[in-house]
């Protein structure tokens, strides 16, 4: 199963070019399946694969013994480094993995001033992934420590062989086909993006516990699933799994109160029981029931950050929705409910860039910031319509289930 995940993985995630370069990043304990995604990029004509580790310890060990004047440097080097290999034309492949909660118990300051430095020294390769302009792709790793977040009451080996086995479920790996049953995935999602963009709906309105929201649209927006062909002219599903089609939000027309329906695991942060308030599309009041300091820092990382980059619908009977298992992990649980993404937009959901600089997409609507988080808001009970330009409501969702067949 390992082997296919990294086949599946390299040759429909993200679809390597012959002679194509492999930036390739992964959490130390994921080596095994660094090994098989390397040998799979190779066979399918990879002319080099680079990988960089990251180890939860080391993250640590710079939150318990860092000097209090240190955590405002990142390392600007490798983010250039990265960023020109992307221009190059390096694919990304990303394995995730890492403890949910690693730094919880952390001084919140640290936290959010390290967060922002590499936001800052990040953004150029950021910015080249959002506009979608090299094919990426992302899948996880199921590791120790992930597993004891997930299924804290298993011995550790059990928890690991479990989270496996639910990665494998719901990344679609255990049919007969992965290939076809990815591909017959994909064109459902694609005739999903197809109807929604025929329709050209101008806003959405979230309706449910604690949520009464409604989200406009940008200008010319662009819904988007599955499978999509990169700026390089390469084909590839960037997220596997992916139960969502998606678009960009106007960043000056969202309004009203949206609570969230799973928590929020960022920078090794658990963020539960977020609730907000929008007004002329930022947020203008904010709570948390746990890590609100932790989300209050990040909504100052820059004027976007308080504003919407990203809308997502994901029906409630996703398969990760019904295996009932809470990840902690961001790749998977925004593909179990609606989300949304405070941050920077995809300008690649927008229809006629070419040629726009960013204070044009600005004014269609396009969000601007140094971050992009998303956060979940559906659920079985939450309801979605669909507002035109007229103002008239379509149901669009019911008890987070699509309301029309496509």
């Amino acid at each position: 199963m390992l082997d296919r995940l990294a086949e599946v993985g390299v040759r429909t995630g993200l679809n390597v070019a012959p002679g194509q370069q492999v930036i390739l990043t992964a959490p130390l304990d994921a080596v095994p399946l660094v090994r098989k995604i390397t040998q799979h990029a190779y066979r399918a004509g990879a002319s080099l694969v680079t990988t960089f580790y990251a180890d939860d310890e080391t993250t640590l060990a710079r939150y318990q013994y860092g000097h209090e004047n240190t955590f405002d440097t990142a390392a600007g080097w490798l983010a250039k480094g990265m960023a020109e290999g992307f221009r190059s034309g390096a694919a990304r492949m990303a394995i995730t993995g890492g403890n949910p909660t690693l730094l919880a118990g952390q001084n919140p300051d640290h936290v959010s001033r390290a967060s922002r430095a590499a936001s800052a020294v990040n953004r150029p390769a950021m910015e080249i992934i959002t506009n979608f302009d090299v094919n990426w792709c992302i899948v996880a790793a199921a590791t120790p420590a992930w597993a004891a977040q997930v299924f804290p009451d298993l011995p550790r080996d059990e928890a690991v062989e479990k989270l496996w086995q639910a990665i494998f479920s719901v990344s679609r790996l255990t049919g007969a086909d992965p290939v076809a049953d990815w591909a017959a995935h994909n064109a459902v999602l694609h005739r999903r993006a197809a109807f929604l963009n025929t329709a050209r709906y101008a806003a959405l309105h979230f309706s449910g516990p604690g949520t009464d929201m409604t989200v406009g649209l940008a200008d010319g927006h662009e819904w988007a699933g599955g499978a999509e062909q990169a700026g390089n002219g390469v084909l590839c599903n960037p997220n596997m799994p992916t139960e969502e089609v998606f678009t960009t939000p106007h960043r000056l027309k969202v309004e009203g109160v949206v609570a969230s329906t799973k928590p929020l695991s960022y920078q090794g942060t658990l963020i539960d029981g977020i609730r907000v308030r929008f007004e002329a599309g930022r947020i203008v009041d904010v709570h948390a029931d746990r890590g609100q300091d932790v989300l209050a820092r990040v909504l100052d990382t820059d004027e976007g950050a308080r504003r919407l980059g990203e809308v997502a619908l994901v029906p409630h009977s996703s398969p990760i929705s019904r295996s009932g298992i809470l990840f902690q992990n961001t790749l998977f649980d925004e593909n179990a409910a609606s989300h949304i993404a405070l941050g920077q937009a995809y300008t690649k959901c927008m229809r006629d860039t070419q040629g726009q600089d960013e204070a044009a997409l600005a004014a269609r609507g396009a969000n601007s910031s140094m971050i992009h988080i998303d956060w979940m808001i559906g659920s079985g009970a939450v309801d979605v319509d669909a507002i035109d330009a007229a103002g008239t409501r379509t149901p669009l969702m019911r008890q987070g289930e699509w309301a029309n067949d496509v």
